[in-house]
């Protein structure tokens, strides 16, 4: 009776395996698109890995990743990713898959965009006729091309008026934002589409490669950070270049229409 005591105790407490657990910095237009949703239950059931996201905007995601508060990084601002593994923050940089930006405004469209010849015209029309614009205006991917194709537009954001309106915030704050007010707003399309509240709101600008949006990678270097999981972030690197992830996400369809193209190449 004694030993059988013992035995029930000690199947009481013995370990439990858990899965493992990393953290990934990921940007708020990836999270609002809702490919996370799709993504992480995959991951679980196929690599016993709990990803836990932070969803900021690329230079907190990167900042946080410099920090060594995170394990990877899944960011869309080329330039900023390339300093970050320059300067030793990251491993490497590697591209994942890609959508694009879209300017969104009122139906109306008072600045006449839907009839402009490429993206820094169609910024320039909405300059010109002083009409209300929505800007993330938080260091984010988003905000950063957005903030490139008004340089191409010769336009310095520093010194508009009030009609240039920044909100410091996320994608889907944006986006209630511009709805809200009835205004033109930068997007990525998977956030757009994802969008809820649209109200008034359509795209009014689309097409221009200089529109082209994509999604890198970056594992945090743990020779500056040795307490991050790089193993983790490695063997998830490889699920997400894998065959199947590449099926997740170019399947991924809100309304009928492709949020993101796969467009990682093997190593």
């Amino acid at each position: 009776m004694i030993r059988a005591l013992c035995i029930t105790i000690a199947v009481l407490y013995a370990p439990i395996a858990t899965a493992d657990v990393m953290r990934m910095a990921v940007t708020t237009s990836f999270e609002n698109s809702g490919l996370a949703d799709v993504l992480l239950p995959a991951i679980k059931a196929d690599l016993d890995l709990d990803v836990q996201l932070l969803v900021v905007g690329t230079g907190q995601a990167l900042r946080l990743g410099e920090a060594g508060d995170v394990d990877a990084i899944l960011v869309h601002s080329k330039a900023a990713e390339e300093a970050f593994v320059a300067a030793g923050h990251g491993t490497y940089r590697r591209e994942i898959m890609y959508n694009d930006f879209v300017i969104i405004g009122p139906k109306a469209d008072g600045a006449g965009i839907g009839a402009a010849t490429n993206a820094a015209d169609a910024l320039g029309r909405i300059a010109a006729a002083e009409a209300a614009f929505v800007s993330r205006g938080d260091d984010s991917g988003t905000h950063n091309a957005e903030l490139a194709i008004w340089t191409t537009a010769g336009i310095d954001t520093a010194a508009l008026g009030p009609w240039y309106q920044s909100v410091g915030a996320g994608m889907g704050a944006a986006l209630n934002t511009a709805a809200g007010l009835d205004v033109y707003v930068f997007s990525d399309r998977a956030s757009w589409l994802n969008f809820g509240n649209k109200d008034g709101l359509a795209v009014l600008y689309q097409g221009d490669p200089a529109l082209f949006n994509q999604y890198a990678y970056l594992p945090v270097n743990p020779a500056k950070n040795s307490h991050v999981r790089n193993d983790l972030a490695v063997q998830l690197e490889g699920w997400l270049t894998s065959p199947k992830a590449a099926t997740l996400i170019d399947d991924f369809q809100i309304g009928g229409e492709k949020l993101f193209t796969f467009n990682a190449s093997a190593n």
